[in-house]
C-alpha cells in the first residue's frame, strides 16, 4: 500500500468499485423498501427524478456523462463566467430593489444600502415605484459614477430614461463614468400587459436611447432583457431561458436595423434572471444562458469578447410566501448561493416580506446582509466556477442548455418573440408547465415549508403598507402558495365571523406507537387548509368515540391507526362517528383490501403520502361550511 508522509493511503489503493456494483446494492434498497424489483439500468432509473422542461437528474453521474469542454471563465463560450476573474476580486454586484412611492423614503433606504454594503440600486419608476419626476429626489446623495442605478419603469421606460440621462447632465457626471440600466424592455412589457399595438413604437425609443447610450455613455445599456415576466407566469428554467433569447433576439434585430454594429448592440443588452431555492438547477441556468448567448451572438458576427452576457439574477418571487414568511430568508440564502456560484454579475435579494407589501427596514437590512455573508464571511466568491467540473452540474446546463435552445427554435419558427406572445404560443405553453407544477404542489411532492408542511394557526401575520400595483392582463403572476393561500384565506374569514376555526376529529386508535405518525401526519395535513386537529382525548374506542367527537366541536373527523388495527376497529368506530353527526369521515392510509368494507361503515375519504391535498382540504371546508 501506498501510503503518504502524514500515514494517510492513497485514494488509488481502495479497491475499484464498478457501476454494475453500485447498481446491485441498488436492487438491494428498492427491495426491501417495497419499492421496486427492477434490476439493473432500470433499478437505476427508478432513482431518477423528473424536472420540468422534459429534463431527467439521475441518481449516479461518471466522466461518462461530462458533455463537450466548458472552456475557460472569461472566454467562449463563456459557461465558467463572463469575466476570467470571476468574482474573485470585488464579489458579485449586490443590487436591492426599491419601489416605494414616496421618494424622500425611497432614498432614505437608497442610502442605508449604498452605505451598508450594496453596490448599486434596482428603481421601480413610474406607476410601479417613485413618480418620473421626483427621480433627482429619489437619488439625491447618490453617486451616479460609483453606484449602478438599474430602472424599472415598465410603460414610462422613456420617461424615466430621459430624466436618469438629464440628471447625469445635471450632476456633471462625466460621460464614460456614467454607470446604468435604463431598463428598456418592451416585449417583457407586451407579456406583462398583454399590449403589443404600441410595441413598435416603444421598440423604436428604446433603440433610440440605446444609440444614446452608445454614442454618449458606454457605461450605460439601454434594454433590460427580462425572463421574470416568463418565470412569474410559472416557466420552467428552459422555457425562461428560450423566451430570453428570443427578446434579445428581437432586440439585437431592432439595434442592428438602425445602424449599431452587432458587437455595439450586445453591449446595450443586460439579462435579468431568477434565481430559486433549487441550487442546482440555478446554477446550471445561469451557466447555460451565458453558453446560448454566445452561440447566438457568435450566429450574428460578435467577435468573441462580446459575446460574454451580463447577469443581473434576482430570488424568485414565485418561491416567496405569504404565510411564515421568515421562512423565505432561507429560501433566498440558498438561492442567492446558488445566483453567486452560478456566475451572476448582479444578485437581488427580495426581502423576506415582499409578496405581502412594502418591505420594511428589517427586512431591507436582512436581504443586503444576505449577500454579505455569503461573500465576507462565507468567501463564497473567492473560488471561480466552484461548480465547473461537477458532471452533474455540468450535464445539467448542457441538458438546460439544450432544451432551451429547442424552445428558442419554436419561439423562432413562430415569428419571433412578438408573435409567439400575440398568439398566445408562450402563455399555453407556460400554463401547461405551471399546471404541471400545480399538481406536484397540490399533492405535496413539492413541498412549501410553512405553508403545505409544518404551518403555524397561531402565527400572527406581518402587516405591511401594500406595494404599487404591477401592470397586468398579460402573462399570468403566479405563486407556489396561491391553491393554500386561497384556503387559508377561507380560513381566516371563519376565524374572524365565528372566533374560532375550522375543526377535525382525530379518532385515534390504539396505543400512541400505532397512531402518532398518521395522526401526525394528518394533522399537519389538514392545518395547510386552515383546519384545526383536535386531538383529545389521545385514543379512542368505538365506545368513547361518540363522546368525544362531540365535545370536539368538530363536524368532521379522521381515523388514525395502524392497518392492523383498522381492520379490527375502523368500521365500528366510522359507524359510530356518523352516528354522532360527523358529515364526513376520513382514514388517514391507503384503504387496500377492505375499502368497501370501510365505505360501507361511513368512512368517505382516505389521506396518505401523495394524495391530493388541496382538493382533500377544499371538499373538507366546503363540507364545514366555510365560504
Amino acid at each position: 500500500m501506498t501510503v503518504l508522509p502524514d500515514g494517510l493511503p492513497l485514494a488509488d489503493d481502495f479497491p475499484e468499485v464498478t457501476r454494475d456494483q453500485w447498481r446491485h446494492l441498488v436492487e438491494g434498497v428498492l427491495r426491501k423498501t417495497g419499492t421496486s424489483d427492477a434490476v439493473g439500468a432500470e433499478a437505476e432509473q427508478a432513482l431518477a427524478t423528473a424536472l420540468e422542461d422534459g429534463i431527467t437528474v439521475h441518481p449516479l453521474y461518471t466522466a461518462d456523462d461530462a458533455p463537450e469542454d466548458a472552456g475557460f471563465p472569461g472566454f467562449a463560450p463563456f459557461v465558467r463566467g463572463g469575466r476570467a476573474e470571476g468574482s474573485a476580486v470585488s464579489g458579485w454586484d449586490v443590487r436591492q430593489r426599491h419601489a416605494h412611492p414616496d421618494p424622500a423614503r425611497t432614498n432614505q433606504a437608497i442610502l442605508a444600502d449604498l452605505e451598508n454594503g450594496a453596490g448599486s440600486v434596482w428603481l421601480a419608476v413610474g406607476a410601479a415605484g417613485v413618480p418620473v419626476d421626483a427621480l433627482p429626489e429619489a437619488l439625491k446623495g447618490v453617486y451616479l459614477d460609483l453606484a449602478t442605478v438599474a430602472l424599472d419603469a415598465g410603460a414610462d421606460f422613456e420617461d424615466a430614461a430621459r430624466a436618469l440621462l438629464r440628471l447625469y447632465a445635471g450632476r456633471e457626471v462625466p460621460p464614460g463614468a456614467a454607470l446604468g440600466n435604463l431598463g428598456a424592455d418592451p416585449l417583457g412589457l407586451a407579456a406583462r400587459t398583454g399590449r403589443d399595438e404600441s410595441l413598435p413604437g416603444q421598440l423604436a425609443a428604446a433603440a433610440d436611447l440605446a444609440l444614446t447610450c452608445d454614442r454618449d455613455h458606454p457605461g450605460v445599456r439601454a434594454f433590460a432583457v427580462d425572463a421574470l415576466p416568463y418565470h412569474e407566469a410559472g416557466a420552467g428554467a428552459a422555457q425562461e431561458l428560450g423566451c430570453s433569447l428570443a427578446a434579445a433576439v428581437a432586440y439585437l434585430r431592432t439595434l442592428t436595423g438602425e445602424g449599431l454594429s452587432v458587437e455595439a448592440a450586445c453591449a446595450q443588452l443586460e439579462f435579468r434572471y431568477a434565481a430559486t431555492a433549487d441550487q442546482f438547477l440555478t446554477i446550471a441556468k445561469l451557466r447555460a444562458a451565458r453558453r446560448l448567448w454566445a452561440r447566438v451572438a457568435q450566429a450574428c458576427g460578435a467577435p468573441s469578447e462580446a459575446r460574454a452576457q451580463r447577469q443581473h439574477a434576482v430570488t424568485s418571487p414565485v418561491m416567496m410566501t405569504r404565510r411564515d414568511p421568515w421562512v423565505n430568508m432561507l429560501r433566498t440564502t440558498v438561492a442567492t448561493l446558488a445566483a453567486g456560484v452560478g456566475g451572476a454579475d448582479a444578485v437581488t435579494v427580495l426581502p423576506f416580506d415582499s409578496a405581502i407589501g412594502l418591505p420594511d427596514d428589517f427586512a431591507r437590512r436582512i436581504a443586503r446582509n444576505t449577500s454579505t455573508i455569503l461573500l465576507e464571511e462565507s468567501h463564497l466568491a473567492r473560488v471561480i466556477d466552484p461548480a465547473g467540473g461537477s458532471w452533474y452540474v455540468e450535464k445539467l446546463t448542457d441538458d438546460v442548455a439544450r432544451a432551451a435552445w429547442a424552445w428558442f427554435q419554436e419561439i423562432e419558427r413562430a415569428g419571433g418573440m412578438a408573435a409567439a406572445l400575440a398568439s398566445g404560443l408562450v402563455r399555453d405553453r407556460l400554463a401547461e408547465t405551471w399546471a404541471r407544477r400545480g399538481r406536484a404542489l397540490a399533492r405535496r411532492k413539492e413541498p412549501i415549508t410553512g405553508v403545505s408542511e409544518f404551518p403555524n394557526l397561531a402565527e400572527r401575520p406581518l402587516e405591511r403598507e401594500p406595494a404599487p400595483e404591477q401592470p397586468g392582463g398579460g402573462l399570468p403572476r403566479v405563486r407556489r402558495d396561491e391553491a393554500y393561500e386561497a384556503l387559508r384565506a377561507r380560513s381566516d374569514a371563519h376565524l374572524a365571523a365565528e372566533g374560532g376555526r375550522p375543526r377535525i376529529f382525530l379518532a385515534a386508535l390504539g396505543p400512541a406507537a400505532a397512531h402518532t405518525a398518521r395522526a401526525s401526519f394528518t394533522a399537519n395535513l389538514f392545518q395547510a387548509g386552515g383546519i384545526e386537529a383536535v386531538h383529545e382525548p389521545v385514543t379512542v374506542t368505538a365506545e368513547t368515540v361518540a363522546e368525544a367527537f362531540t365535545a370536539s366541536g368538530a363536524r368532521v373527523a379522521c381515523l388514525c391507526s395502524s392497518d392492523k388495527l383498522y381492520a379490527e376497529e375502523a368500521a365500528a368506530v366510522a359507524e359510530r362517528l356518523k352516528a354522532a353527526g360527523a358529515t364526513r369521515v376520513y382514514l388517514a392510509g391507503r384503504p387496500g383490501a377492505q375499502q368497501d368494507e370501510y365505505e360501507r361503515a361511513g368512512v368517505d375519504g382516505y389521506v396518505f403520502a401523495g394524495c391530493d391535498a388541496v382538493e382533500v382540504l377544499t371538499s373538507a371546508l366546503d363540507t364545514m361550511g366555510v365560504a
